[in-house]
């Protein structure tokens, strides 16, 4: 893997986000709160920090009326530049009452963001797929899409199989997940696992950069913690 590059690096870790230099420098103490004006810019949704399961968390949630919408929700790290490195964030993700059967708590991180959230690169679970009584629901447990022009559908019907994967998961449950990305490379740990369960070989953004943001669908109930950049 190449050298990171980004700016600043950060770590975010119960209900705070710390900046934390450059991989060179020595950590600074400087905190700012996640719920600060300064620290997200949120895209059709909002934030609000709260416990979840024992731990402080971002809850990322849809805006008043869109509960059962189907768009995305961002929350843009501000000051992140992002190339290459390694994201570590802890998620917990669920279909959120109401939503329809084929709602699965879709949750991940976004990476190389565009302005406003207008093109991405974007690795993200599918929690309740992950214990699916049948292996083909389970084969799509993870998911990797390019917006705006590689959505899942697209991969799927273009190149079955070769963008998304199986892995272990639990509707809910706090779930480390790792995204490391070299240049057109990205790669998915989960749950600490030494072998990534999904390997991309040609982002289709090709070696762009830009902000890391978490990420999750209308239909989820969403929480973030312990995010760190490498």
């Amino acid at each position: 893997m190449r050298k990171p590059c980004f700016r600043p690096s950060l770590l975010f870790c119960s209900g705070l986000l710390l900046a934390a230099g450059s991989a060179q420098a020595a950590p600074p103490s400087s905190k700012v709160r996640l719920d600060a004006p300064a620290a997200l810019e949120v895209v059709n949704g909002k934030t609000e920090i709260t416990t979840y399961r024992g731990r402080k968390a971002v809850h990322l949630l849809p805006q008043p009326g869109h509960e059962t919408g189907d768009g995305a929700m961002l929350a843009i790290l501000k000051g992140t530049d992002f190339r290459d490195g390694a994201i570590d964030v802890d998620v917990a993700g669920a279909p959120r009452p109401g939503a329809e059967p084929g709602m699965k708590g879709f949750i991940g991180i976004a990476f190389r963001v565009q302005p406003q959230g207008s093109a991405l690169e974007l690795i993200y679970l599918r929690p309740s797929n992950g214990r699916a009584p049948d292996q083909l629901t389970r084969n799509h447990s993870v998911q990797y899409v390019s917006d705006p022009d590689f959505g899942w559908e697209r991969l799927r019907k273009e190149t079955p199989g070769m963008y998304e994967s199986y892995v272990d998961l639990e509707p809910g449950a706090w779930t480390k997940i790792r995204v490391e990305v070299s240049g057109k490379t990205a790669r998915l740990y989960v749950n600490g696992a030494r072998q990534p369960c999904l390997i991309v070989n040609d982002l289709k953004r090709g070696e762009s950069h830009g902000p890391i943001a978490l990420w999750a669908h209308e239909t989820t109930a969403a929480y973030f913690s312990n995010l760190t950049i490498h």
